[in-house]
C-alpha cells in the first residue's frame, strides 16, 4: 500500500502514534515512544515514494524495537532501573538492518530487566498487560512487542529469544513467532559473553502470520563483518519460498510433555488436536518418549541463564543491588555460588542435549510440543502453583509454566509457535515447531501449511 502510494507514512506513524497514545496506560507495552523523530522518519519515507526511489521490504513501516536492543540517540533502558537513563550513540546490528530496510523507528518495548523473566515485570514501571485480557501477563521477554502487535499497534515487531522470549509472548497473544538457528542472526560484538561457545540467544520477529515473520527474517539474517563470533556463514533460506513447500511426506515427532512436565488439561488436549492435524495435511506424525529429564535441563539452563548475567552485569551486584528486581539479584548471587565443576557440568550437559538433538532429527524432520505448558496467568497472581493438579516447585516459580522453549535454547535449533486454539477462558494456545539444526525453511514451510488449514490472523483481542 506505501510502495502503490494507497496510504503515506506519515498518515501510518500519525496513526500509530495515536494508538499508543491511546493504549499505553493499559497495555503498557511501550517504554519510550520517539514521536518527532519518528515523523521525521515517516517524512523521509514520504518523499522517497513521491521521488520513485526503490524501495526496501519495510519502507515506511512504523517499527518498534525491543528494549534490551541498543538504538543510537534512543533511551534504551535494558528493562532496569539501573539504565533508566541510558541513551546509546551507536545502533545494535539488527536495528541497522530494520532502518536499512526503510521501517520507521517509532519507539522501544516494554521488557523485564536484562530479558531474564518470561513475563514482562521490572522496576521502571508497571507489568506489561495482555491484549486478550488486560488483567493478564503478556509474556515476555518480548512482552510489550507481542502486546503491540496483537492489539493492532504495529503490524510487525523486533523481538529477541535466549530462553523462549518470543515464542513465549507470542503464544499467551496469540500470534506467530520464530527463533531462527543459532548464529543466523548476527550479534553485535563486544564483551566477554560475546565469546562464549554457546550464545542461546537470537533476534527475530513477532507477527499476526506467517508470512510476514518470513519476511523479516530476511531482513535480519545472513553474515555481518562487524558480528560477533558464532554467525552463521553463507546466504540466508530462501524463507518466503518456503511458505508453498508443504509437509506432504515430513516424518513428525510429537511430545505433549518434553520428559514429563506438568501441562494444563486445555493446553495438552488442544495441541494433541493440533499436532495430529497435520496427518491431514500429508505428513506422519509419532508421538515419542523424550529423553531428557526435565529437572537436569531447568537446573543446567538456570546455571547458563545465571552466569551468562553475572559475567555481563555482575558489578551491579556491588554498586546497584536495590535497583536490581529480585529474579536478576538473586539470578546473579545464584552464579556466584556456582563452581568450576558446574560450570563444567552444565557445558557438558549442552553438550550432551545437543546430541540428543541431532540423533532425535535424524529420525523426523520437525518435533512439536506446546509451546506452554498454561496460558496467560494473572498479574495479580503471579506464576502459577499448580497445573494439571501437580503443585509446582516454589524455587522454580518463575520457569515451571515455560519448560518447552529453552530446551531449543540450549540445542542452537530454529523454532516457532502458531496459535492453535483457545482455551476455557477464551486464552490462546500455541503450537511448538522444532527444526533440524539449519532447518528454517522446514519450520516455516509446516508453520504456513497449518495456518492455511487452521487460518487465525482473524482473530482479534478486545483491545485491537
Amino acid at each position: 500500500m506505501v510502495s502503490a502510494r494507497e496510504v503515506s507514512p506519515v498518515e501510518l506513524a500519525e496513526w500509530t502514534l495515536r494508538r499508543i497514545d491511546e493504549t499505553n496506560d493499559t497495555l503498557h507495552a511501550y517504554l519510550t515512544v520517539v514521536a518527532d523523530q519518528a515523523l521525521d522518519s515517516a517524512h523521509s519515507a514520504e518523499a522517497s515514494v513521491m521521488r520513485g526511489d526503490d524501495l526496501g521490504p519495510l519502507h515506511g513501516l512504523p517499527f518498534p524495537i525491543k528494549d534490551l536492543v541498543p538504538t543510537a540517540g534512543i533511551r534504551t533502558t535494558f528493562g532496569s532501573a539501573v539504565y533508566a537513563d541510558n541513551v546509546p550513540d551507536r545502533d545494535d546490528i539488527v536495528v541497522r538492518r530494520i532502518k536499512s530496510a526503510g521501517a520507521v523507528i517509532i519507539g522501544k518495548t516494554n521488557t523485564p530487566e536484562f530479558g531474564h523473566l518470561g513475563y514482562t515485570s521490572n522496576k521502571l514501571g508497571e507489568d506489561c498487560r495482555n491484549p486478550w485480557d488486560v488483567t493478564r501477563e503478556s509474556g515476555g521477554s518480548s512482552g510489550g512487542a507481542a502486546a503491540s502487535v496483537a492489539a493492532g499497534i504495529t503490524p510487525l515487531a523486533q523481538g529477541g529469544d535466549g530462553g523462549g522470549s518470543i515464542r513465549i509472548p507470542c503464544s499467551l497473544c496469540g500470534l506467530y513467532g520464530i527463533k531462527g538457528t543459532e548464529g543466523r542472526v548476527p550479534r553485535s560484538g563486544g564483551g566477554d559473553a560475546a565469546w562464549h561457545p554457546y550464545n542461546l540467544a537470537q533476534s527475530g520477529p513477532l507477527s499476526r502470520n506467517v508470512r510476514d515473520s518470513a519476511l523479516l527474517m530476511s531482513v535480519l539474517t545472513g553474515p555481518d563483518e562487524n558480528a560477533a563470533p558464532g554467525t552463521l556463514d553463507g546466504p540466508s533460506p530462501d524463507y518466503d519460498g518456503a511458505l508453498g513447500r508443504g509437509v506432504q511426506g515430513l516424518r513428525i515427532g510429537w511430545t505433549p510433555d518434553m520428559g514429563g512436565n506438568a501441562v494444563d488439561p486445555d493446553v495438552a488436549e488442544t495441541t494433541a488436536l493440533a499436532a495430529r492435524s497435520f496427518e491431514g495435511i500429508g505428513a506422519s506424525v509419532e508421538e515419542f518418549e523424550f529423553e531428557i529429564d526435565p529437572d537436569e535441563m531447568w537446573e543446567r539452563f538456570r546455571n547458563y541463564f545465571d552466569l551468562k548475567a553475572l559475567v555481563g552485569y555482575g558489578n551491579l551486584l556491588d554498586t546497584s543491588p536495590d535497583l536490581l528486581t529480585d529474579v536478576v539479584r538473586e539470578g546473579m548471587e545464584h552464579a556466584r555460588t556456582l563452581t568450576a565443576v558446574d560450570h563444567h557440568e552444565t557445558m557438558a550437559f549442552i553438550a550432551k542435549t545437543r546430541d540428543y538433538f541431532q540423533r532425535l532429527f535424524e529420525r523426523y524432520d520437525l518435533v512439536l510440543s506446546p509451546t506452554l505448558a498454561t496460558t496467560a496467568f494473572k498479574v495479580a497472581d503471579g506464576p502459577p502453583h499448580e497445573i494439571g493438579g501437580r503443585v509446582m516447585d516454589a524455587d522454580r516459580a518463575y520457569w515451571t509454566w515455560s519448560p518447552f522453549t529453552y530446551s531449543v535454547n540450549i540445542t542452537g535449533h530454529p523454532a516457532a509457535t502458531v496459535p492453535c486454539g483457545f482455551d476455557r477462558n477464551g486464552l490462546p494456545i500455541g503450537l511448538h515447531l522444532i527444526g533440524g539444526f539449519g532447518e528454517e525453511e522446514t519450520v516455516l514451510a509446516a508453520s504456513a501449511a497449518f495456518e492455511e488449514a487452521h487460518p487465525w490472523s482473524d482473530n482479534r483481542p478486545p483491545t485491537t
